[in-house]
């Protein structure tokens, strides 16, 4: 059987920090795809206040075994004081792709 696969989210200022983390991730067998996707307009709530700004989106593929060091190596290298970041679980795929997204992850 394979591993939980998870998609975790999060969101970057720029495409080139998206570039770097992405990159990161990959290199690091944290993810085994991550997909940036195109500029986005976010509108939330800050330190009281209304704010609204540009982001782009990752979608980064991984396992549940592999997400507390994801989450820990974003936290650590993301450039917001407080970044999104949350996991989603797969609940069904193809699953000659949740076999390589569970390859790609292993330590």
């Amino acid at each position: 059987m394979t591993e939980t696969s998870l998609m975790v989210l999060t969101t970057l200022p720029d495409h080139a920090s998206a570039e770097i983390l992405a990159e990161q991730l990959i290199s690091e067998n944290l993810a085994a795809c991550v997909n940036i996707m195109g500029e986005i307009t976010s509108f939330y709530r800050w330190k009281g206040k209304i704010q609204h700004g540009t982001e782009y989106q990752l979608l980064i593929k991984t396992t549940r075994t592999r997400y507390p060091e994801v989450q820990a190596w974003i936290a650590d290298h993301h450039p917001y004081e407080l970044p999104e970041i949350l996991a989603i679980p797969v609940c069904e795929g193809h699953q000659d792709y949740l076999d390589w997204v569970n390859a790609c992850t292993k330590k």
